[in-house]
Parts: C-alpha cells; structure tokens; sequence
C-alpha cells in the first residue's frame, strides 16, 4: 500500500494590505480551517497600525481583548496564535530607547497569549549598511525577551524578485547568507518563493533556498491575496497550481496570505490541502467551492470564474457587473455578499493606502 503523502504544517497569514478581516470572520475562519490542516493562524494585517508605523504604543484596550479572545478560540481549536510585528524600520537606529521599546512591546503581546511570534522586515527600505547585523541583533534580543514558543522573521528580501531591490533598495551582498547562516537555527525564516507572488515553487528552487538560510524555508504563500492597486480588481478562486506534495518535505511550515475577501478565501484554501494529499485535476476547485458555497453558488462561482479572477472589475463592462450584481445578490451567503461588496468597490485599494499602512 502506498503511504499517503506527507501534508505540512498549513497556516493562515492574515498579512495583507487594506480593509482587514473583522473579529468574527477571523473566529470563523480558524474553526472552519483546522479541520483541513491549518494548524497556525498569525495576525498581521497591514492595516494595524500599533503593528506597523505605531508598533511602540500599545494597543487600545478593546483591540488587546479582542486579539486575547481570537488566541484563547485557536488554543480551543487546537491552533497555534501568531503576531506579526513590523517594527518599523527600528533596524535604522537600534539604540537603547528602541531597545526598550521592543522589549515593551513583545511583554505586551506575550500578555495577548501568544504561541508564535514573527518578527517582520518586509516592505522598508533595505539598502542600508550592516543591514544582516542589526536584524540579527534585533531577532536575538526578542529570542531572550519573548515567550512565544516559535519566533519566525520575514527579511527585507523575502524573494529572489528584483521588485523588491526596485522599490526597496538594492540589496546589500550576500544579504541573506549573512542573516540565515547568522540567526539562531530555531529562529525560522519567512520566503515567498521565486516572486512575491510566486505562480510555482519548485522542489529545486527550495533546495537552493535552504543552502542559502541554512534552514527550511517557512513558506509564505501570496495566493489566493488580492490587495494592491493591480490586485484588488480581481478575485482569487481558483485551486492552487505550481505546489505539489513533492515540495512538503523541502519547508518548514506552508502559510497562505489569503485574500481580502474572508469566505471566498476558503476555497482555494481548502484546495491545498488536496494538493498536499496527492490529488490534483480540474475537481479541486469543484469540490472546495461546493463544501464553502453550497452546489448551486458553487455552480454559479464556476461558472464566473473568468470574469472575477481573468477579467476583473476594470475590464468588464457596467453592464456585466450589474447583471453579475443581480445574480448573487439573490443569494443570503457569505460567499454571494462578499462578491457584491467587490463589484461595489468595498475592498479597492490604493497606492495611498500601501503607503501610509
């Protein structure tokens, strides 16, 4: 009998840019995922700000509640609670008073009840002297402070993509050897793939990676996301191409940064854990849109897959949209009222709203 493939650690990102999930749809989500393999749920929206651009003020009280609640419901459900920290470009002056800021602010996340605790360089600036140092410093001085049991951190250049040199900087030499092969072993290292939105991640690209960091890479996966201004118009439903099982060995963990849309991101979710057991084929999405939406919504979804993820909101015509607008709004579903909300423009982002997030 051959053994069934080897599934991965899976988890949710909640990383992008824009309007955030609510409190609700997060609960939602980490209970409808975990049967399916999802075992991590990590808060980092770009939208919260004492995350980002305030990261050294504390949370409001309501917030600090609301996020103590969401990880006490992941520990019920047998998921580990994450907090992605940006501290935002503490690296260009890591003195004592940022020092003692950080360590404020990892005593306040471990009140939260954190099991893992990422630490993320993503998206600043990177072309700076001792750029590889200073992050080390930093990940070592929330190894000594913070109780999470897992730390994670994302780098500057999280890709081998060139856009990230484009709008970041380019990237000082050796750049990551100096942090992988710097870092703790323990201390896990975030990666896109070959781009920050990868189509494939091959099982040699991977292996390549490891050489570089000196450890599996944490994979984080920019599909089914769809915030940016070249993003936002679209809807990502489709399965998920490009991974297979052969890659489930060669990582650490698998985390999907999922879309802006909360119920629509359960779909090609669930199709990666198929993947991971070894299926494959034109049922994927079928099957996953029929368990989240139902037959006939999932019907319907099938059938207007080229107008939501190929098509888009600035390609099609006032006229489709309003008849696309007719058809789901008949629908009481999550699913057909976050596809109406779309069509309005509710979750529309703009290169204002990367900037100031």
């Amino acid at each position: 009998m051959t053994p069934e493939p080897q599934l991965p650690e899976l988890g949710t990102i909640e990383g992008f840019y824009g309007k955030p999930w609510s409190h609700e749809a997060r609960m939602a989500h980490v209970s409808a995922l975990a049967p399916h393999g999802y075992r991590f749920y990590h808060y980092a929206p770009k939208a919260d700000a004492f995350l980002r651009r305030r990261w050294g003020e504390p949370h409001p009280q309501d917030e600090f509640e609301a996020l103590a609640e969401l990880a006490a419901h992941c520990r019920a459900e047998g998921v580990r609670f994450g907090v992605g920290l940006s501290p935002y470009e503490i690296y260009l002056a890591f003195d004592g008073a940022a020092r003692a800021a950080l360590k404020r602010k990892l005593a306040e996340l471990d009140a939260i009840g954190i099991d893992d605790l990422a630490i993320l360089f993503d998206d600043m600036r990177g072309d700076v002297p001792d750029l590889a140092q200073t992050q080390i410093e930093i990940l070592n001085v929330a190894a000594d402070h913070a109780k999470a049991g897992r730390l994670i951190t994302c780098p500057s250049y999280y890709s081998d993509d060139p856009v990230l040199d484009r709008f970041f900087g380019e990237r000082p030499a050796n750049y990551l050897e100096t942090l992988g092969w710097g870092l703790d072993p323990v201390i896990e290292i975030f990666w896109t793939g070959p781009k920050v939105c990868s189509t494939e991640i091959g099982a040699d690209h991977l292996k390549r990676v490891a050489e570089t960091l000196g450890r599996k890479p944490f994979l984080w996966d920019n599909y089914p996301v769809n915030d940016g201004q070249r993003m936002s118009p679209f809807l990502h439903l489709r399965a998920f191409t490009g991974r297979d099982a052969e890659i489930a060995p060669l990582i650490a963990a698998h985390g999907v940064n999922p879309a802006s849309q909360a119920m629509l991101s359960r779909v090609p979710m669930l199709t990666l854990e198929a993947i991971y057991r070894g299926a494959a084929g034109e049922g994927l999405f079928g099957k996953a849109a029929r368990d989240v939406a139902g037959e006939k919504l999932a019907r319907m979804l099938e059938e207007d897959l080229p107008l939501f993820q190929d098509k888009g909101l600035n390609g099609m015509s006032d006229e489709e949209k309003a008849a696309l607008r007719n058809r789901y709004a008949a629908f009481d579903h999550a699913c057909a009222r976050e596809i109406t909300q779309w069509l309005d423009g509710e979750w529309r982002i703009t290169n204002e709203i990367v900037l100031t997030q």
